[in-house]
């Protein structure tokens, strides 16, 4: 799968979304990200599950593999950081 975002990601300063965050709760708070989570085949945006289950659990357990998962948590961090709406 190929990354979303076409340029190389910088370096983080503060991760804000960790893979323990439940989906909703993210989209929630940085609305933006979910279009990359979309573009990574991550559809659990809908689902009523959305609210209970980590990002984590969501892309692994609908088969992301690891390395693919890793770099969308780097995109969805990237775009949270950029946002103008903090945690």
């Amino acid at each position: 799968m190929k990354a979303f975002l076409k340029k190389p990601l910088g370096k983080i300063k503060k991760e804000k979304i960790s893979k323990n965050m439940a989906i909703g709760e993210i989209i929630e708070k940085y609305p933006e990200t979910m279009e990359i989570m979309l573009g990574y085949g991550l559809h659990c945006i809908g689902c009523h599950v959305n609210a209970f289950e980590s990002i984590e659990e969501g892309a692994l357990g609908h088969g992301m593999d690891k390395k693919t998962f890793d770099r969308m948590m780097k995109e969805i961090n990237y775009a949270a950081e950029k946002s103008k709406k903090k945690l």
